[in-house]
């Protein structure tokens, strides 16, 4: 199909727009330069065309009211792969903004909803060619940008340990199914801590790997350098297991530009944490205004059992830890704007697969139901828009400048500790929000849930979350962060930690 030539008003609105100070005539010698340049573009459609996938025949169905009591999930599918392989017969529940080819993708939004994928993401590819069963597309918050879980346009899930409360996000379904037993496994996405929040929250295995470990292809992107998928599970075990599954290159993510580190994670697991350094991230506990004093009292105890197991545990202080969490926002704004919003979420500028289909679909889908995104994205494009046309991109790049910074002072105290240990979340789960709270209640619960988690986005370290107790009835989660390509090491004490404890309590215990 020939793409139309702009008319003389479009061009002299844009020269406008950019001071361009051109005049009818020339607008009119410019519109005729464009027609040619135009060709090019036609022909790359027509190139393209001839090797778009046609989607393949899935079969899958929207679960009825009394199948889906926590809200948990989009749709249920039964897609099997190969038969054989490590996880043969699991069933798994994918996040909604990771694309399983031929089953609707909503990704929580408006904006998204009637999309079908034409290509399976390379996360769905490995889990099915290591025999697992593609239960369900779980639910996930609005375009991915919420820590809780009231924001889905198909409604709020709720927390399988207590109905009334959040069950964080912005990975919602997948915990709360997998906290459930509705399946044995689960992959999340995490950009904030968004594994981790509804991990903690539902008292499930959680992690975040190493940046750019797991390769993003055929999710929706949100901002390429802080973009994490990873497992969400009952135990240790399955999650070093699933990580094995899912690591490694797959030549199409740019954001594997480093070396990813090792792809298997089951060796060593169960060596224990006697003579291992642990350190005790002092910023982590006691947040003014944050930190549930409950909480970090059941994070110091379950410190003690990994010392009670022969850790070496000492006090570890990165003071630029508290400071992180602004670091995120700039870049969780202005990075975000740029790409998701403005740049219909993959942006340009670097290599890799893309998906011109989604392009096209959100692109439409953000013009036509713009008023019905959730309050943080609204929030995002506001402030997005205002610092692009006041500031450019200076804040942003200064943020990313200062990440490097951060990363350093991570690593400088893993000099002398294999691993930190803090509080996933500074509070146990919160009561979901009704008709009559305010945006600016519900952005102050949200907002501070990520104090602990977006450090290890921005910087790109792994972290895990396991359940560290109950408080007042409800999970509250112990983060393990180590340094790059160290998640075998957040894992091996992690699993000392569920050793130790004799595994993890489920809600309906």
């Amino acid at each position: 199909m020939a793409i139309p030539s702009p008319s003389d008003d479009e061009l002299s609105a844009i020269a406008d727009r950019y001071g361009l100070g051109l005049g009818p005539e020339e607008i009119g010698q410019y519109r005729d330069l464009i027609a040619g340049a135009l060709l090019s573009y036609d022909t790359v459609e027509r190139l393209y065309a001839g090797r778009v996938p046609e989607p393949p025949s899935r079969a899958w169905k929207r679960p009825a009211e009394e199948d889906n009591e926590l809200g948990a999930w989009y749709v249920t599918t039964g897609i099997r792969g190969s038969g054989e392989g490590p996880l043969a017969g699991r069933r798994v529940a994918v996040k909604d903004n990771i694309a399983v080819a031929g089953v609707p993708m909503m990704n929580g939004s408006a904006t998204m909803e009637g999309f079908v994928p034409r290509r399976d993401a390379t996360v769905v590819t490995r889990l099915l060619e290591a025999g697992a069963v593609i239960a369900g597309k779980a639910v996930c918050e609005d375009l991915c940008l919420d820590g809780g879980s009231h924001t889905a346009r198909t409604g709020p899930v709720l927390n399988p340990w207590d109905r009334s409360k959040s069950t964080g996000g912005s990975s919602s379904g997948s915990a709360a199914l997998v906290a459930s037993g509705a399946v044995d496994l689960a992959v999340g996405g995490d950009q904030a801590g968004s594994v981790r929040i509804p991990a903690s929250f539902c008292g499930v295995v959680g992690h975040k790997p190493t940046h750019g470990l797991v390769p993003y292809t055929g999710a929706f992107p949100i901002e390429n350098t802080i973009d994490h998928l990873g497992p969400i599970t009952r135990t240790v075990r399955d999650a070093a297991l699933m990580l094995s599954v899912l690591a490694g290159p797959d030549g199409l993510d740019p954001r594997q530009r480093l070396s990813p580190g090792p792809a298997g994670f089951l060796e060593g697991l169960d060596d224990g944490v006697a003579g291992l350094r642990v350190g005790v991230l002092s910023e982590g506990f006691g947040i003014p205004g944050a930190s549930d004093p409950g909480v970090d009292a059941a994070v110091r105890a379950a410190i003690a059992r990994l010392r009670e197991a022969g850790a070496d545990v000492r006090e570890v202080s990165v003071p630029s830890h508290r400071d992180a969490v602004h670091l995120w926002s700039v870049i969780g704004t202005d990075g975000v704007f740029g790409q998701m919003l403005e740049g219909n979420g993959f942006g340009m500028n670097v290599p890799g697969r893309y998906d011109p289909e989604l392009i096209e679909h959100f692109a439409r889908g953000r013009r036509e139901h713009a008023a019905e995104m959730s309050v943080p994205l609204k929030l995002t494009t506001l402030l997005g828009r205002y610092n692009l046309d006041r500031h450019g991109n200076r804040y942003y790049a200064m943020a990313r400048n200062l990440a490097l910074d951060l990363a350093e002072a991570y690593d400088a105290a893993f000099a002398d500790a294999d691993v930190l240990v803090l509080p996933t979340l500074p509070v146990t789960a919160f009561d979901m929000p009704s008709g009559t709270t305010s945006l600016e209640e519900v952005m102050a619960v949200t907002s501070r849930l990520m104090l602990n988690t977006c450090p290890f986005d921005v910087t790109g370290h792994p972290a895990t979350s396991v359940p560290a107790g109950l408080v007042d009835g409800l999970p509250a989660g112990l983060m393990i962060a180590g340094p790059r390509s160290g998640d075998a090491a957040c894992l091996r004490v992690a699993r000392a930690y569920e050793a130790a404890v004799g595994g993890f309590p489920a809600p309906n215990s």
